[in-house]
């Protein structure tokens, strides 16, 4: 009924972190998982994510043939993807860590962005993964032309580090570990950048232009849009609202990837939009209420909502206005134009 009111449609939203988390380590619902990953009651790591991760785009495969064939024309709407966009650098300037990066980028955004887009998974996942990996039938891989993505939805937070585990020793990586890597926040104790209030967050903002761009190439510059992209500020019981307004750090950390965002629109890439996550403080997967990402503060006992410092800096923002404030540390945040 109202169908045409909205314009963008997302299949699903990050369903590389969810094949991992639900299936290969446990961590979200049903639980599937097995050793070394994990401690399950139930589960194969080595299988599961990846029948999940086909069944899914198998499914978004269906969302969009359906949208396409019975409203897309009708409600002139677009129709796409988003999926987590980790980035890494090589954790030495190694050729081995090199190809690790590659390997982790494959198991990332390529694991799904490859198939609906390319028709088949990475080469890198083929030859690590062998038949574990499931096959798309020929059938499958005309559906999955037929049903072109309108755009690609990436949500970035983070950099990390990435060292090779084939010709290298390493514990294993809960996340990569299937690309036969590890992912690290900090090179000779140094962090990679300045950790957020989420534990595995960091301020590295140079990541973005580097996955945009990375993604430019990859998929022929297909329309792309930023869907998720914010700080977190960690929170206990005893903490109020003015514990959190004055959010300068969440300031400092979107100006700076979206100077980025902006260098990697000036070479090319076809970005057309970029999304804070989030206007609110909201329900964080297994964090609960703990990692606060809104614009806006939320008392989640009386739903009173108080509006951050970085609610009136974006609001500025978005206006065009010319950003620059004099913050009570003294610091300067840089002068920043949407232009």
């Amino acid at each position: 009924m109202f169908g045409d009111r909205v314009k963008f449609w997302v299949t699903m939203n990050q369903p590389n972190l969810l094949a991992k988390f639900a299936y290969m380590n446990g961590w979200f619902p049903p639980g599937h998982c097995s050793k070394p990953y994990g401690n399950c009651a139930f589960g194969n790591s080595s299988i599961e994510p990846y029948i999940v991760g086909h069944n899914m785009i198998l499914s978004h495969a269906n969302a969009v043939s359906i949208y396409r064939n019975n409203y897309q024309e009708t409600q002139g709407g677009y129709i796409g993807i988003a999926v987590a966009a980790r980035w890494y650098e090589p954790l030495r300037n190694t050729t081995v860590d090199q190809l690790a990066v590659e390997r982790a980028i494959s198991f990332n955004v390529p694991w799904f962005l490859d198939p609906i887009i390319l028709g088949d998974y990475p080469a890198e996942m083929r030859k690590i993964l062998g038949p574990t990996l499931p096959e798309f039938t020929l059938k499958q891989k005309k559906k999955l032309h037929a049903t072109k993505l309108d755009f690609i939805g990436l949500n970035h937070y983070s950099t990390w580090y990435l060292k090779d585990c084939i010709f290298s020793s390493c514990e294993m990586d809960p996340m990569d570990g299937d690309a036969r890597a590890l992912s690290l926040a900090e090179r000779d104790g140094v962090p990679i950048g300045k950790q957020t209030g989420a534990p595995f967050f960091y301020d590295v903002p140079h990541g973005m232009e580097k996955v945009v761009m990375y993604y430019k190439q990859r998929y022929n510059n297909t329309p792309t849009y930023i869907t998720e992209n914010g700080y977190a500020q960690a929170s206990n019981s005893s903490m109020t609202a003015k514990d959190f307004t004055g959010d300068t750090e969440r300031i400092d950390y979107i100006s700076g990837y979206l100077t980025y965002l902006v260098s990697a629109m000036r070479k090319g890439a076809d970005v057309r939009g970029y999304f804070v996550w989030s206007i609110l403080d909201d329900f964080e997967w297994t964090s609960g209420y703990k990692d606060r990402f809104g614009l806006y503060h939320v008392d989640f006992k009386t739903q009173k909502r108080t509006p951050k410092l970085s609610a009136e800096w974006f609001r500025e923002f978005l206006k065009g206005s010319l950003v620059s404030r004099e913050f009570q540390n003294g610091s300067q945040l840089q002068q920043y134009y949407t232009s």
